[in-house]
Order: C-alpha cells, then structure tokens, then sequence
C-alpha cells in the first residue's frame, strides 16, 4: 500500500493525502482517488470511444393479443374447420371470457376495491379421434396471437417417477415464445389424451400407486387452478442443473382433449334409467341420437371414466365432436384454406404440373377413410399413399403438364395397402 514518509494513505497517482480526497480506493501495491477515476474514465474515452449503448430488448410477437367476438372467432374457425358447429360456439365463448377477464384485471377497475374476482374458463373437448381437437385448439391461438403448445398426457408421471413431470407441459409452452416469461403466462395450452390417465378402477379410488394415472391428475391441479410453478426451461430429467423460471398459471388457458373410448357405455347406461312403466312415442328418450351418444356427455360420466372431482371441477366448459360422416370428410379434402387437395395442388404447381382430382377419387379416398375409421386425420394417411409414386416422379420431369388423379389410379395405389401402414403413414 502507497504510504508518505509519515506512513499517511495517499494517491498513488497524484499523491494527494487522504485527507483531501473524497474516496481512496485501495488495490494490491497502490490507491487511487476519485479525481485520478475520473481523469483515467477521460482519457480511456479519447484514446477508445464512448462506452456502446445496450441493446433494447425486442418487442415480442405476443406483446398484445387480438381479442374479437365470438362470432367472428367462430367464423375464422369455419374457414379451417369443417362442421363441429357446437364445439366451435363453446370454444369461442369460453376463450373470449377467459381474455376478457384477463383484459379487465389488468385494467384499473379490475383492480379496484369494487372489482369483481373473475374465474378461468378451462375447458375439455371429448371427441374420437381425427375429429378436430388438436386444430380447434391451435386455430384459437392463432386468431388470439397468444403462445401456445401441445402436451401429451400419456408420457406424464407422478413427481419421482421414469416419464415426464407435469411441469414440463409448461415448459413447452415457455420454449414456444422465447422463454418470454410474461407472454407465456397468457398463452394457452392444450393437453391431449387427457382420458389416458383416468385413475384406475373408474370412479373407484386406486389401491395402488397409479403414478401415471391418479397421482398426474393430482399433478395437473395446480396447473389449472393458478399458482406461481417453479418449471424447468428444458426439463427437469436431462437438465437437472439448470435455473429455474417461476410462471403463473393463472391466466394461462388450459383446453384438454381425449377420445375418451368407452365413455359411450357409461353415457347410454345413464340414459337408459327410467321408471317403470309406459312410455309415449314423443317423449325425451325415444329422441336420443344412439349414434352419437357422445353429446349428452356430462362431468358425472367423465368421473364414472376415471377423472377425479377436483380435475373435473377445474375444467368448467365441457363440449363434444361430432364423429366426422362421408360429407364432412369430403368437404374437409376441398373445402378449407388448409384443404389437402389444395395443399397437393401448390406443391404440383411449384414443379409446374397442374394437379386435378376426380369426383370418384375424392368418393373413394373417403370412403377408405371411413373404413380404417381414421378420422380426418387418416386423409392425410389415405393421400399421401396415393400421392407417393407420382410426388417422386413429378420433379424429375417424368409426367405430363396436367396430371388427374381418377379412381382407378387411386383404386391401383389402395388396394393391397395393409390398414395398419396407413395408421403409421
């Protein structure tokens, strides 16, 4: 330490006592005084340039979300998806109050002594496979302009467990924006096969530990709820030393979806339980649709299935698909922005063919896909398999200007084709 021949602290650089200096900052061998930072911060600027600037952080795409009416809501959903009429007004009204609520706690009356605590709207769609759930849930966020993920439940597992925590439903939804901790707590989530992990039994408590089943349920309650979660960024298992990022879920919308097989003999056994006696011609229960049973379905009949009480009363908006029939599933090859035949014929535009299709090869890919019992999803399955042979060919030249895909070509590509290739395709 720099020291006068009194042994009194000093500068080391202009050698100014302490006792004339406001601050003397002592290092190994030397100090120096708050004038000398000064002039050495000066002379640092002439001999290198000013200091660069921060750089502002990027507005994020989801900064603000686009609120409409249902109505509207709903009348985008039509341009994607075809029918499921009850299911579209459901979803529509249930995510426009979620946002509106949301709207209104972040304005000053929501915050007020009068303000009014406003409860989420979480909602579970039942439909078989292929109906639409996934892309109900997707078409949503992307009218709303609000993050969103899917999460499958099959692979989540109680806490301690080989599989996934819950938390990592969350996780999906943070890596889907960014990491933007504020733009995910209003995205919405969509959970699907949520019936996979029905507790064991039905409505019966589980004996043993049904870590897949019951203990995820319990798992998943205080996700919907609304509470602060401590989520591992890229999950938990295979980063174990990673930081973690507190979430609320309180305004993060939560839509599960699951095919929910065999609910249809717990519906149908409810339904059949009437009093003893005559029944007349026009009564309520000769008007049931047995064809689709599905939507009388009520929270009652989803406990029968295996879902607790607490996960049901979390999940307040309950709606159904409709199963998809021959002219639903032709309208969905033509009819929306998305249709497959549209989506075949730009990709044969970019090679410069013009695609077409037949009447009777639309009739017959339906057909095979009401067979398989795919749903819409299985379109996709039936067409690519079709549509193989010829994408292969087109970019080497080996076809013509104009090409028709008729029914006996569709008939030559489907005919030996084993149902389980086109599930896998």
């Amino acid at each position: 330490m720099a020291k006068s021949s009194k042994d009194q602290e000093h500068c080391s650089f202009c050698g100014a006592p302490k006792a004339k200096t406001q601050m003397l900052i002592s290092g190994l061998e030397a100090m120096i005084c708050d004038k000398c930072v000064v002039q050495a911060e000066q002379i640092r600027q002439e001999a290198l340039g000013p200091k660069p600037e921060p750089e502002k952080a990027k507005d994020s795409p989801y900064d603000k979300f686009n609120l409409i009416k249902p109505a509207e809501m709903k009348a985008f959903l039509d341009e994607y998806i075809i029918g499921q009429d009850e299911a579209k007004r459901s979803i529509s009204v249930a995510v426009y109050n979620h946002y509106k609520r949301l709207q209104y706690e972040l304005s000053k009356k929501g915050k007020g002594k009068d303000a009014v605590e406003i409860e989420k709207s979480n909602m579970i769609m039942v439909g078989e496979t292929g109906t639409g759930k996934t892309l109900i849930a997707r078409t949503i966020a992307k009218i709303l302009n609000v993050p969103f993920s899917i999460a499958d439940a099959t692979v989540l597992t109680e806490a301690g467990y080989v599989g996934e925590d819950v938390e990592s439903v969350l996780s999906r939804l943070l890596q889907a924006c960014d990491f933007d901790v504020k733009a995910a707590e209003r995205g919405i989530v969509f959970i699907d096969e949520i019936d996979k992990i029905a507790r064991k039994g039905g409505d019966n408590p589980s004996i043993t530990r049904d870590v897949s089943g019951e203990g995820v349920q319990q798992g998943l309650l205080k996700l919907l709820e609304g509470s602060e979660i401590n989520v591992p960024p890229y999950g938990g298992r295979k980063h174990p030393e990673q930081k973690m990022l507190k979430v609320d879920t309180r305004n993060i919308l939560f839509i599960c979806g699951g095919a929910f097989d065999g609910i249809e003999r717990i519906i149908s056994s409810r339904l059949n339980k009437q009093p003893i006696g005559y029944k007349s011609s026009g009564d309520a229960y000769n008007e049931i649709d047995r064809k689709n049973l599905l939507k009388y379905v009520t929270s009652p009949d989803m406990r029968a299935f295996g879902l607790i009480p607490e996960l049901l009363g979390r999940l307040p908006v309950i709606t159904f698909l409709n199963p998809l029939d021959e002219e639903a599933l032709r309208k969905i090859l033509t009819e929306p922005k998305n249709a497959l035949v549209k989506q075949y014929q730009k990709l044969f535009e970019m090679d410069g063919v013009n695609l077409e299709f037949e009447e009777g090869a639309l009739d017959y890919i339906v057909k095979k896909a009401i067979e398989f019992k795919l749903g819409a999803r299985g379109l996709r399955s039936i067409c690519e398999q079709v549509m193989t042979d010829l994408m292969f060919e087109i970019p080497s030249g080996k076809t013509d200007n104009v090409f028709v895909v008729t029914e006996a070509y569709a008939k030559s590509k489907l005919e030996n084709i084993p149902q389980n290739k086109l599930k896998a395709a």
